[in-house]
């Protein structure tokens, strides 16, 4: 993805609100299931995280890993993440 998509992407994620909160259990299953599910029906997705930083980041990389999303934004205990769906 190149950078004039990146950036409308994050014009785009502005005014959304997270979808997904990832609390003191960290990523489980669960979790992973319900980023799929948001990021079929809606494409962009913001995430909250609330663990370390270090862990806010390798929680972001596993779920784009396992969803097959590209992490667009990352901004403190929020993550942008964007998945093209086929379908729409």
């Amino acid at each position: 993805m190149n950078a004039v998509d990146k950036k409308k992407l994050r014009a785009d994620a502005h005014a959304l609100k997270p979808v997904v909160m990832i609390g003191q259990s960290g990523l489980t299953d669960a979790v992973l299931a319900s980023c799929d599910l948001a990021l079929n029906s809606h494409e962009l997705i913001k995430v909250k995280i609330r663990a370390e930083r270090e862990d806010r980041q390798k929680i972001s990389e596993k779920i784009c890993q396992s969803t097959g999303a590209e992490l667009i934004q990352a901004i403190g205990q929020i993550a942008v993440i964007y998945r093209l769906n086929p379908d729409k």
